[in-house]
């Protein structure tokens, strides 16, 4: 057979088997999400934090950041209502795949990780930005809240796609990359996440 039609049909193989695979995960979470506002609710917050930190009026900024609080707070409900959603599928299904091999889930499940621990660390991780416990000034505290929602967006398309396309978009919608995500969430956070996905 040509070198060039083997190479062909290899390809063409590995694409559609890609494609399945993301479009189960896709369907899995969306439908997961459905019932809740996650995403309204984290569009609300940062299109908030960006009009606040711009307010020059120091009185002004600090009725901003207080208007906020409501929001910030069903979001944190809805994702941890959410994570114990996710904590009812069976770990076949959410498995996180650490290279973008599609089907390596089910043949090495130890080259991968659990999406439900994942979520959980992001649950606690907003819990904790939301409540303040580390007593940061309302613009510091904006800023871990804002890190721990990234995180968490992070680890969605993760799932669905890769760790590559996933911290291409993180790059590409807010600018910022993996790491610098990594360094603002919470020491807790950080700790955690990386013993669970492997990281550094």
């Amino acid at each position: 057979m040509d070198t060039f039609l083997l190479a062909f049909l290899v390809g063409l193989g590995w694409f559609t088997l890609k494609f399945r695979h993301e479009r189960r995960r896709i369907v899995l979470l969306a439908s997961h999400l459905r019932p809740y506002q996650i995403e309204r609710y984290m569009e609300q917050i940062t299109q908030g934090y960006l009009r606040a930190l711009g307010e020059p009026n120091p009185e002004r900024q600090t009725s901003m950041w207080a208007a906020l609080q409501p929001a910030e707070r069903q979001l944190v409900e809805q994702f941890e209502r959410f994570s114990a959603d996710m904590r009812r599928l069976p770990a076949e299904q959410t498995r996180v795949c650490r290279w973008a091999l599609p089907g390596v889930d089910k043949w090495w499940p130890q080259s991968t990780f659990d999406l439900r621990a994942a979520l959980d660390i992001h649950a606690q991780g907003l819990r904790g930005a939301a409540d303040n416990a580390d007593g940061l000034s309302p613009k510091a505290r904006a800023h871990r809240f804002l890190a721990e929602m990234m995180l968490m967006q992070h680890t969605c398309h993760w799932f669905c796609k890769s760790r590559t396309v996933a911290s291409a978009r993180l790059l590409a919608r807010h600018r910022t990359a993996y790491e610098q995500v990594i360094d603002a969430v919470s020491e807790t956070t950080r700790r955690s996440y990386l013993t669970l996905t492997g990281g550094k």
